[in-house]
């Protein structure tokens, strides 16, 4: 079939793209254009080949091989497949497992089935050459392409550069038009701080009750010792004003009235469990008129739900931050009484559980609140509420109170 196919490595081509961009293979350093690569790979597989595009197949890595939001953003494009491998972290490094074993697959079956006169390959894996060998041996042109290396040398296996027909080098003026380095003063931007809302949440001081405590406990601790009461004294502002507990969070909440979610400086997020809150002696309980607040899901018609699958797949990129605002407009967009709004705001910073539940699953669709390094993301899951409520106060502080409130 006289038709083009492309294989493209993603570990391949985004880490050396950010080594040329940013310095480093992290692909955390640089952001891509999807739309835009897929259409220059498109352009320029037809230019290079003078054969029309069948399909461009598009190998990643995945924690358990779960779509990431620029998996699911890629595999609804017009001629994309994307096929996924495993992510695995062993001695503080990610590593891809089955992306070489799938790519060499794919190109075997291709080239067995004649589905294509031409394959580009974007690798530089030298376990890809048995693959290509069989290519060529069932008459099809092997075109590899190279990202243009940062330091000019070579970046592909040099037995994959002799076996291939076609050679070209992505160099940096094609892999701009899609791919950028996140910059900060001209330099590669360092990890990205806490959103101002999330800040001010951990920053929010310990209650009485917990400041007593911590008090006490550094003195029980330094009795034993003489010694040890300089490194209390050295240590005790870090005793006292380290990051609150879930409990200490939600303590700090009081009755307050009908206001906007800015005006509460001291308040913060508070944690659920799967089996509901977890009320302890002193923590006031979920108030009755929480339960009869409508879920998003109890709003939603079947129409509806397949609009927001679509707009997560093609429009909403994962941010957590963000993600609690897409779940917090389209429940507000979707509220019959409006008043509901005003009786959530009232009790700021606790979400419903039923709610809060069902915005925590929502999130765990874009890969949010997964193991990161053995450990839940709790960052995202502060961003996530954090959206959240930050989309309700705008709302709230455009619409007054019913009267009466």
């Amino acid at each position: 079939m006289d038709r083009c196919v492309v294989l493209v490595d993603a570990g391949y081509l985004l880490g050396a793209a950010a080594s040329l961009l940013a310095g480093e293979p992290s692909r955390s350093r640089i952001t891509v254009d999807h739309s835009a690569l897929i259409q220059g790979l498109r352009e320029r597989a037809e230019a290079d080949t003078e054969r029309p595009l069948l399909r461009i197949y598009w190998f990643d890595g995945a924690p358990d091989r779960v779509p990431q939001p620029e998996h699911r953003r890629l595999r609804v494009m017009p001629r994309v497949t994307v096929r996924l491998g495993a992510l695995t972290r062993s001695d503080g490094r990610w590593a891809q497992k089955g992306v070489d074993a799938a790519m060499h697959a794919e190109l075997t079956e291709l080239a067995r089935n004649r589905a294509c006169s031409d394959i580009v390959l974007v690798t530089g894996d030298g376990d890809l050459l048995p693959g290509m060998m069989a290519a060529k041996e069932h008459g099809v042109a092997v075109h590899l392409w190279a990202v243009q290396a940062a330091d000019g040398d070579y970046n592909q296996s040099e037995d994959l550069v002799a076996e291939a027909d076609e050679r070209r080098v992505l160099d940096r003026a094609w892999i701009t038009k899609a791919v950028r380095a996140k910059e900060y003063g001209g330099v590669c931007a360092p990890p990205p701080a806490p959103r101002p809302e999330i800040a001010a949440i951990l920053s929010a001081p310990l209650p009485e009750s917990a400041l007593a405590a911590a008090t006490e406990a550094a003195e029980r601790s330094a009795a034993p010792h003489a010694d040890a009461a300089p490194r209390a004294a050295e240590n005790g502002d870090r005793a006292v004003k380290g990051v609150p507990t879930p409990k200490d969070l939600a303590a700090l909440r009081g009755p307050a009235p009908v206001q906007t979610v800015k005006e509460h400086t001291t308040a913060t997020l508070r944690w659920s469990s799967d089996k509901g809150w977890v009320d302890r002696p002193g923590v006031p309980a979920e108030p009755p008129e929480a339960a009869a607040l409508p879920t998003l899901a109890q709003l939603t018609t079947a129409e509806q739900r397949w609009a927001d699958r679509e707009e997560d797949i093609t429009t909403v990129g994962g941010d957590p931050y963000e993600v609690g605002q897409v779940f917090a407009r389209r429940w507000m967009a979707r509220l019959p009484e409006q008043h509901n709004l005003q009786k959530l705001s009232t009790m700021y910073p606790r979400i419903p559980h039923r709610i809060d539940g069902e915005l925590l699953r929502y999130a765990a669709r874009f890969g949010l609140l997964a193991h990161k390094d053995d450990q839940i993301d709790e960052h995202d899951r502060y961003a996530i509420r954090a959206g959240f409520w930050r989309e309700i106060d705008v709302r709230t502080a455009a619409e007054p109170a019913p009267a009466g409130d």
